[in-house]
């Protein structure tokens, strides 16, 4: 779905780069179909998986364009999409950041029309880096609003990165600042919510490898660090019992990420959330979304979808209109 939106915006000053890390499935199959039809598209097959930071460098490194938009593997651009930032480029800019519009697994509903909360179009110049770090710091987890110069990306350090599961946000905030961005207001990708490669392992990229590298930029606030996320969002225990709700968090999750780390009553009541029964945990967070409807969707999406969610959650997620596939 992702290169069939892709592929009609193509022009001659436009390339399609693929790069497959080794996946074990039928992606090389299902690319030689696309490439036998469009010739123009590039596709290259890794022989060892790197890693999603390394394949998105290897990306650009293969890339030939001034501009490379690093997109995601199950995400939609919109109609114009490729003609309207191909409009707003102009001379000296480092980076264009897209806003986008979250959407349901099958995108036949909308969860949120603007992920990046702004009305009109942004610019951040030379001296406003850490504007721009607690402005757009917490959107840029998400790597398909990215459009960056490649002479820029390839003239910072990429490989201390690698690992991150965002190598993006470590190109764009690393030392020396960055000079010149364009933010659009306008969503130009629809995200499939919810079908993340990750999800499995949302805890501890949310509660510890996010965190880890959002702290770790030198020149940074600490006020603009806490725009983006908590340093430890494990402490949180709003945060782990809505973890708990959505099947993230377990017995498991505690002994292997917070027992050693946690003393004290905060230790007894990661513990206490941790065995508490998830059925209730989801039910109790689902009460909290209809008492506080705003800007609760994707968390009550989030609580249907999940393995704990009974018809309790179902009928409170059909209250506030929200889907449950």
């Amino acid at each position: 779905m992702t290169l069939d939106s892709i592929l009609p915006q193509l022009t001659q000053d436009v390339e399609l780069v693929v790069v497959d890390g080794a996946s074990p499935d039928n992606t090389s199959e299902v690319m030689a179909a696309y490439v036998s039809q469009h010739p123009h598209i590039r596709y290259y097959r890794e022989e060892v998986n790197s890693g999603v930071d390394q394949d998105y460098d290897k990306t650009v490194n293969y890339a030939n364009g001034e501009y490379c938009w690093l997109m995601t593997d199950d995400d939609l651009i919109v109609p114009n999409a490729v003609s309207r930032i191909l409009d707003a480029l102009k001379d000296g800019l480092d980076l264009v950041v897209v806003n986008s519009e979250v959407c349901n697994v099958d995108f036949s509903e909308i969860l949120e029309p603007r992920l990046l909360n702004i009305a009109r179009d942004n610019e951040y110049i030379e001296g406003k880096h850490e504007s721009l770090f607690a402005e757009v710091g917490s959107y840029l987890s998400f790597i398909g609003g990215v459009i960056v110069r490649r002479a820029f990306w390839l003239g910072r350090d990429r490989v201390s990165y690698y690992g991150t599961l965002f190598v993006h946000f470590g190109v764009i905030f690393q030392s020396p600042p960055i000079r010149a961005v364009r933010v659009i207001a306008d969503p130009l990708i629809k995200i499939r919510y919810g079908n993340a490669m990750w999800t499995a392992r949302g805890f501890e990229i949310w509660m510890f490898k996010w965190p880890e590298l959002v702290w770790s930029f030198q020149g940074i606030s600490d006020e603009s660090k806490r725009l983006v996320c908590p340093r430890r969002p494990y402490l949180e225990g709003k945060k782990l019992f809505l973890y708990r709700a959505i099947g993230g968090y377990s017995v498991n999750e505690y002994s292997r990420f917070l027992s050693i780390s946690m003393t004290g009553l905060k230790a007894i009541r990661a513990y206490a959330i941790a065995i508490c029964p998830a059925v209730l945990s989801n039910f109790i967070s689902a009460v909290y979304c209809v008492i506080n409807r705003k800007n609760t969707r994707t968390g009550m999406y989030n609580l249907v979808r999940s393995p704990h969610a009974n018809w309790a959650t179902r009928v409170l997620a059909r209250l506030m209109g929200v889907p449950r596939s």
